[in-house]
This record gives structure tokens, sequence and C-alpha cells, in this order.
């Protein structure tokens, strides 16, 4: 069984050693941290996003009590966390409610044309599918 290294507690002083210490003497370049994220920077945000792929946009009543949802799949290359970003977009663009399931966005009503507004924002290439 291996053995803990223990810190004493009764006020005695420890042998420490920094990580850092080989690098105190080593010749970096001076930069300014402004200067080097300056230099790391995607261009200006003016550019149009790329084109992040289609989706489809559909309008169904099918077993929801003949009420209308607009639902966007064929999402690819996008996680959880960014379609619940741009569910969240819809639904107060739209004034209306909303979902996250099974990797598809549903929002209440037929909220087509606004949906495909904010995909179209987002870089995407939404497409009126089905009825």
């Amino acid at each position: 069984m291996k053995s803990k290294k223990r810190i004493p507690t009764d006020g005695g002083t420890t042998k420490w050693a920094s990580p850092f210490a080989a690098l105190k003497h080593t010749q970096l370049p001076e930069t300014t941290p402004t200067q080097s994220a300056r230099d790391q920077t995607a261009p200006v945000s003016g550019a149009p996003k790329k084109n992040r792929g289609r989706v489809d946009i559909l309008r169904q009543t099918a077993h929801r009590g003949g009420k209308t949802v607009t639902v966007v799949t064929g999402f690819t290359g996008i996680g959880q966390a960014e379609k619940e970003k741009l569910a969240k977009q819809m639904q107060t663009a739209c004034g209306a409610g909303g979902t996250v399931k099974e990797g598809r966005i549903e929002i209440q009503g037929d909220q087509r044309e606004t949906v495909a507004r904010i995909l179209t924002e987002a870089g995407f290439r939404p497409v009126f599918a089905g009825g």
C-alpha cells in the first residue's frame, strides 16, 4: 500500500518546490495580454457565417389534440446546448412556448417564417418540408 504524503499541522515548515520554478530563467517573448488576444481573434463579425447545413421546418398537428406545432429537424454537428439556445431565441421571437425533444426543436403554433429567419441568421439553410 502506498504511503500518503502528509502536511504537518504542528506549525513546522514543509519543503515545497514550485512547478514553475524551472520556467523562471527561460527567455519568453514580451507581449501584452491584449496584443496576443487580438492576434488570435476571428475576423470581424460583420462577415456572414458559413453554411452550417440544411434543416427542415415542418408544420405538424398529428397527436397534438389538433394544435399546430412548428418542428425543426435535421441538425448535424450541433450540440444539445446550442439547440436549446436556438429554441429559446425562437420562443422569444414568436411569443410562444417550445421545447427540444429527441434532437429536434418544437415551437407552438405555425411560426415557420419567424423560425426560418432565426435559422438563416444562425447560418443554417432552412427548407420548408411537408404541409
